[in-house]
């Protein structure tokens, strides 16, 4: 079944977002001059004070990088006390009877994906939820006729619709997600990526979920994993920061009330709701990040529901570094877009969400950029202990940035190992003790997302999915 986008309903265009409240533009004129009047006076007292302005940005640097590790740290250990989790049984999921089941529409955005649109198709199928029920909209490219031709080929049921996307500027998932929302039917709505492997359930527990919870929670996020967690060294880092992810800081969010930004995939919203706060900024191009955002501002809570997506991790480095990058290039984005009015932020956050959004969205992209300064300034150190950097750091300094550097390094090592024994295997312990050559990787990737953000900020660098060689597995109900 093909077709355009079409009115209905459920499925009435999403509100335009405020020109000021896109990624259209990187940096607005007063964040520019802002900036520009920093850097001016900074440069000014690098050259009239030099030693004493360099003490004064290693220590604002300390302290920025102090507080962004504690907020994730604490956010860690509140979720290992008493994870904040939406759980709804197998027995109360299927409780509901199929004629009150809502309608639920699930958005598939996919872009030259011909190898694995027609296994995808098979596994949606596999959902447990009523086909008359379902409103999957395939999001295709109209240029993309390969995709298109396997996407037919695999013969979809009525539940299925391949939804062509005109082409135009940005070719982004956020922008498909939009058209696909403009025709969407269901009062519920979801998204899946071409190579996700849903749990057949997570539909039916995402039903009961928003009942128990209320109007309040707009926004339920389901948990990721990876399918090929073993494949080498590096889908092993992943998976562990995965666990770590969904399992403790998501749930740590919740528990310490601060804005969640969303992850690409198995995010559920009410449909009203998601229209009503406008859809997905075609711009971003982490636009899951800034809808979590949107959504908290407008007062909507978000919550963690406890089923599993498993996604392809991505074994091969290079496209690791591309993936990488353009997440954290969107985390800046989010933030610089969210900061351009910081009175309305507050309001929207209140004081806690704003120091939240400020620690994790801006701290994120921060702490990995941040690592590989300080490692350059502790390897020189020890190297060759030239007099500029004892100069550099005077004993209540050196101390606090040593502290600093050992407890934080210590506490993020911890987390990470915790995180690879719950996910229950010895080869990912093994893997997280390997864990600074992953914080490398990342150091690189924010290197080239802050180049990108300036020469391409609403570029799209696509992943390239099928690197797995892993037959899909069979989900149990």
């Amino acid at each position: 079944m093909t077709a355009r986008a079409r009115p209905s309903a459920f499925g009435a265009p999403a509100e335009s977002l405020r020109d000021d409240l896109t990624a259209r533009q990187t940096a607005t004129t007063g964040q520019l001059v802002a900036g520009l009047t920093v850097a001016a006076v900074a440069g000014l007292s690098l050259v009239v004070a030099p030693l004493s302005t360099a003490i004064a940005f290693i220590a604002v640097a300390t302290l920025l990088y102090l507080a962004a590790l504690v907020y994730r740290l604490a956010a860690f250990w509140l979720s290992m006390r008493n994870p904040e989790l939406a759980v709804v049984t197998d027995e109360d999921a299927r409780r509901i009877p199929d004629e009150q089941l809502p309608i639920y529409t699930v958005l598939v955005p996919a872009y030259r994906e011909p190898s694995v649109i027609g296994s995808l198709i098979q596994r949606l199928t596999e959902l447990e939820y009523p086909a008359d029920k379902l409103d999957i909209r395939l999001l295709l490219e109209e240029d993309d006729l390969e995709t298109i031709a396997a996407a037919v080929a695999a013969r979809p049921g009525p539940q299925f619709t391949v939804v062509r996307v005109p082409h135009s500027e940005p070719k982004t998932k956020p922008k498909a997600c939009n058209y696909g929302l403009e025709g969407a039917r269901g009062a519920l709505v979801t998204i899946y990526d071409a190579e996700d492997r849903p749990e057949p359930l997570q539909l039916r527990r995402a039903v009961v979920a928003f009942g128990r919870l209320g109007p309040d929670v707009a926004c339920l996020q389901a948990k990721l994993s990876y399918f090929n967690a073993e494949q080498n060294l590096l889908t092993r880092w992943f998976q562990i920061e995965y666990s770590m992810w969904f399992s403790f800081l998501l749930p740590g969010l919740v528990s310490q009330r601060g804005p969640l930004p969303l992850g690409g995939t198995s995010n559920h919203f009410r449909g009203d709701v998601l229209r009503d706060v406008g859809g997905w900024d075609a711009y971003n191009v982490t636009e899951d990040a800034d809808l979590g955002i949107r959504l908290a501002r407008r007062g909507y809570e978000t919550r963690v529901l406890d089923s599993t997506t498993y996604e392809e991790a991505n074994s091969d480095v290079i496209n690791w570094v591309k993936q990488r990058s353009r997440w954290y290039k969107g985390y800046l984005q989010t933030w610089l877009v969210h900061i351009r009015h910081p009175l309305e932020l507050r309001r929207g956050l209140g004081w806690r969400g704003f120091i939240g959004f400020n620690l994790f969205i801006a701290g994120t992209p921060l702490l990995s950029l941040m690592n590989p300064i300080f490692w350059a300034l502790t390897a020189l150190w020890f190297l060759v202990h030239p007099p500029v950097i004892l100069a550099l750091f005077p004993a209540w300094l050196y101390y606090l940035s040593l502290g600093v550097m050992v407890a934080g390094n210590v506490s993020l090592f911890y987390s990470w190992l915790v995180s690879a024994r719950m996910a229950g295997s010895r080869q990912l312990v093994f893997a997280a003790i390997l864990v600074p050559f992953y914080w490398t990787l990342m150091s690189l990737a924010v290197m080239k997302a802050a180049v990108q953000l300036i020469t391409a900020p609403s570029f799209w660098e696509k992943t390239v999915h099928g690197l797995d060689g892993v037959p899909s597995p069979k989900t149990e109900p």
